[in-house]
Parts: C-alpha cells; structure tokens; sequence
C-alpha cells in the first residue's frame, strides 16, 4: 500500500488540521465517542422534554390546550435553531466546533432549568398540587428551555454528518459501513430516550423535578466530557464558505441572463479546469438535465468579467448550479415529512393526555407516569434498528440487488405506511375507551379502569414507523446534499420535525375553535371523556394517506446526484 493510501481522499484533516491518516483516525474508533456523546445529549434532551406537558399542567397549572401547544411550539423551536447552527458549521466554523460552542449554552440552560424547578423564589409555589406561579417564575423556565432549544441548534444538525464524516466516501469498504453508521447513530439516541422516558419521568412523577431536571443537566455535561475525549481521533471537514452566498450567485446570475439560450452541448457549460473542486471540502457535480433554468448561470458571457476577473454574480460553474438544483430536489421530499413529523409529535402531547385518562397501575403498589409509555416507542426503535440492519437489508439485498437493501426513498416510503396504521390504532383505543365510559356513565372518573399499556401497540408502531423513515431521512439527507452543505441540509431534515410540530398546534387550535362554537365541549376538551379525541386521529390519518399518495409521485420524479473528481 502506497504512502497516499494511508490517508482519506475526501479532503477530511485531522484536528490539527493535517491531511486525515485512515489508520489513527476516523472509522468506529472515532465514532464511538460520538455515538456517546448523543446517546447522553438524547437522554437530557429527552429527560426534560418526554414529560414536559406534566409540569407544564402540575406546576405552571396550564390547560390541555395550551400546555400541548406549548410543548409542540418548542420542540418545533429546537428543530428551526439547527438552520443556524449548520449555516455557521458550512460557513465558517466546521462541525467540531459549532458542537462545541453550543454544548455551552446548552448546559447554561440545563442548570438554569434546573434552578427554575429547585430554588425556592425560583421555583412555583405550590400546596400538594396546587401551584400558583408568578409571572417572573414563569418566564425564568421559558427562558430556561428555548437556550436549550438554542443550544440543540447547534448540535442537532452537526452530530450525525460529524459522525459520517468519519467514513471516507472514496473508499468502498468504508462507504458500506457509513450506511450502517446511521442505524446505530439512530440506536444510540434511543438508548438516551428510553433511560429517559422510563427512570427520570418515574423520577419527575414521585421523586420530585428538581431531580428530574437535575440528572439531564448531568448527563448533558457526560455528553460533553465525551465528545471531547474523542478529538485526536476525529476527521474534520473544512467549511467550504457561505452555501447561502453561492445559492444567490446562482440565483441571480441566473435572472441576470433571462436572454441568454443554453447550449445543447452541455460541455460548453462553465466549470474549472482542474480535477479538484474550486468549493473547499466539496467534490465537483455532474450537470443534470431537470431545473434547465439555472444552467443560464453557467452560460459564458462576454460581461463575465469585472476588472479583468470572472464576476461570480455574473457566472456560476457547474458544480455551484447543481448544488442549487440538488436543493431544490430535495425540497418536496423535505415537504412529505412534516406530516409525518405531525404524528410523531402525539406522543408527547395526545398520547400523553389519553394515557392520563386510564388505569396506570402496575400491581396494587407502582403506578406508570402516562409519559413513560414513549418507552415502548423508544424500545420498538431498539428492537427494529438491528433488526433492519442485520436480517431485513440482507434479504432485501438478494432481490433489490442494491447495497443498501432498500433505496433511502422506498425506506422512507415504507415508514410513512406504518404511520398511517399508528393512527389508526391510536383511535380505535380511543374509540374503546370512550364506549367504556358511555355504557359505565365513567364521565367525570379521572380513571377509567382500562389499562394504559393497551397505549402499547400505538407506540410501537410509531417506533417502527421511526426505524424506516427518520433513519432514512437523516441518511438520504446526508447522501444527497452537497458535500459543502451537508449540515445545512441535514438541519433542512430536521425542520420538518419544526414544521410537524407547528402543524401539530395549528390543527389543534383549529379543531378546538371549531369544535367549541355554540357551547359545545369540542374534541379535545380538558376531560377528555366528554370529547371526542377519536377524531382527532382520524383526521391524522386521514392526512397521512393523503400525504403517502402525494410521497409516491415525488419519489418518481426524483433523481439522486452524481460526483466527479475530488474534493479541494
């Protein structure tokens, strides 16, 4: 083996900024610091927000409606912060660092959350369960969890193409094992959540919140203390410069030659001469026929120039055009995950709320917190991610013949399914339980003797659904963004996390307005067994068909990037 096959060919350096060598760095000996790292940052993320709606009911004594549309507007927070963390890791700070810059200001807001639910002036006043906040308590715990959703921002959109970094996309035998890298890298962020739904909600629930909030903001300075010990042997991509300013070059160069005809020949389209990408950390993209009016930017003019040099808001290469058309590719597919997203919001909110309606025992002693039933859907994700990853890729393998098992569209194509019949599931419970308390005159039982674990099939279809889309999502997002905007698109992905959740609390409001006029209780009223929150799944499921149905012809249309040459 030659002395340049010890080191990476996709412009990775080591973090003293030399060329990255294969045999020190890199592969799964780095990223099990990184699978570390998010598997403890899960478990505090988690920690405080599986049971959010609780407190926000118990101690900041919050209706149903505005305690789930307050959870769903800020975990729709910490999905929108990422754009700005993966903007500044593109830019100009790398993944590494922008991981390491907003881990602080995430602890920062751990301990104040902390502080906000243990020192007395800080925390509610309550009497058994009967707690009057103040406004300045109040805002003191808002403030606590958006510098949390800030912090996350950082974070989310950096860890998983960090961790894929680490697999050199040049070599064969290292490109498999990236593939792999992300079912684990999912494995790993549900071993954090079910720590999390299981012991710290039982912990909030009878132990007390100070200890609840308490032990995340622990666990989140671990995270730390493990992604750091990892730095030696990590692979850094170098930013590549502001993606937002080649996107507008594009844009306007484009406009700017409304006139000017595409060559059919499309080799007499600009592009830099040499084999290496002119975008630093990018490898070069092959020109595609689809979004046609883009390629005027790449059209050589005679007022290309400035002073004697190539105006880049005149003329764009090929490669800048093509990052814009792969963006605008992966835009619809971006668009069918919100619903998606919408359904996976209900088992922090409508899950949670139905599950508050029935019979939490298990045996005559220990009650199940309604917020721990999220286990399931965390051990559904534990139990299928190996699954997919040793027996379902393998054997889908020998009749797809594609590396993967399944391409990363039918992946995702599949979960949206398994979503439909969670919803399905979800309000034939609801539909039960609702009988049981018309024909038993249960309307005013705070529990009805019905079991919560029958929540457990809901849960685990979600869990499933999770396994095929979600992880087929960070993947494809990974896959076919540019090389030098991986995190933006990776923080693009997680968006529709955001946008599920706004989705979540639009319909919500929407439904109970509707619902409510002439006096009537609506839906979703705060006892629910004078609602109808049956209905409130239908329309979910309802929705999620249709939003299948529109993913079929998106896949179709879609057509994967192509790569040549090497990156700068």
């Amino acid at each position: 083996m030659g002395a340049d096959d010890n080191y990476t060919n996709d412009g990775t350096v080591d973090i003293n900024k030399n060329p990255a060598n294969k045999n020190t760095t890199g592969n799964w000996k780095a990223c099990r610091f990184i699978l570390g790292n998010e598997c403890c940052e899960r478990l505090a993320y988690y920690g405080m927000g599986t049971n959010l709606v609780n407190y926000l009911q118990k101690r900041l004594n919050q209706g149903n409606v505005t305690a789930s549309n307050n959870v769903t507007n800020w975990s729709g927070t910490c999905y929108i912060t990422p754009l700005i963390g993966a903007f500044l890791a593109d830019a100009y700070l790398g993944r590494y660092w922008t991981i390491a810059a907003f881990s602080i200001i995430y602890i920062f807001g751990m301990t104040l959350l902390t502080l906000s639910s243990s020192v007395p002036g800080l925390k509610p006043s309550c009497n058994g369960d009967d707690c009057h906040p103040t406004a300045g308590q109040s805002a003191v715990f808002f403030v606590a969890l958006y510098l949390i959703a800030l912090g996350t921002g950082g974070i989310k959109p950096c860890v998983s193409s960090f961790g894929a970094d680490q697999f050199d996309e040049t070599d064969e035998v290292e490109r498999k094992k990236k593939s792999s890298f992300f079912n684990w890298f999912y494995f790993s962020i549900n071993i954090g959540a079910l720590i999390a739904s299981s012991v710290l909600v039982w912990i909030q629930m009878n132990v007390g919140w100070s200890w609840g909030f308490g032990i995340p903001a622990v666990a989140m300075a671990i995270a730390v203390v493990f992604f750091f010990s990892g730095s030696r042997m990590y692979r850094l991509q170098r930013p590549g410069g502001s993606p937002l300013t080649r996107i507008f070059q594009v844009i306007v160069s484009s406009f700017r030659k409304l006139n000017v005809k595409v060559p059919t020949d499309k080799s007499l389209l600009y592009e830099t001469a040499d084999k290496e990408c002119n975008i630093q950390g990018s490898r070069k993209l092959e020109h595609t026929d689809k979004l046609k009016f883009f390629d005027k930017a790449a059209v050589e003019t005679e007022n290309d120039c400035v002073k004697g040099s190539l105006d880049p808001w005149r003329l764009c290469t090929v490669t800048q055009v093509e990052e814009l058309k792969s963006i605008i590719r992966l835009l619809p597919i971006w668009a069918s995950g919100i619903v998606f997203a919408t359904v996976y919001g209900q088992m922090s909110t409508m899950f949670v709320l139905q599950g508050n309606t029935m019979d939490q025992h298990m045996g005559p002693q220990f009650k199940i917190p309604s917020a721990s039933l999220s286990l399931f859907d965390t051990l559904s994700v534990i139990f299928w991610t190996p699954v997919y990853d040793k027996i379902i890729v393998p054997y889908a393998r020998k009749f797809t013949g594609n590396e993967r098992g399944f391409t990363q569209l039918q992946r995702m194509g599949i979960g949206l399914v398994i979503s439909i019949f969670a919803m399905l599931v979800a309000g034939i419970l609801e539909v039960i339980r609702l009988d049981m308390v018309r024909k038993n005159n249960y309307y005013d039982l705070e529990y009805i003797p019905m079991s919560i674990f029958w929540q457990v099939p809901q849960y685990f279809l979600v869990g499933c659904a999770e396994v095929f889309t979600f992880i087929g999502q960070i993947e494809f997002f990974y896959d076919q963004a540019p090389d030098a905007m991986r995190s933006l698109c990776s923080a693009l992905s997680l968006t529709t996390v955001a946008l599920g959740n706004y989705l979540s609390t639009l319909l919500v409001t929407i439904v109970s307005k509707v619902t409510t006029r002439n006096g009537k209780l609506g839906w979703i009223p705060d006892n629910l067994n004078r609602g109808h929150l049956d209905y409130f799944y239908w329309l979910l499921a309802i929705l999620s068909l249709v939003n299948f149905l529109v993913y079929l012809w998106i896949a179709k249309w879609y057509s994967y990037k192509k790569v040549s040459g090497s990156p700068n």
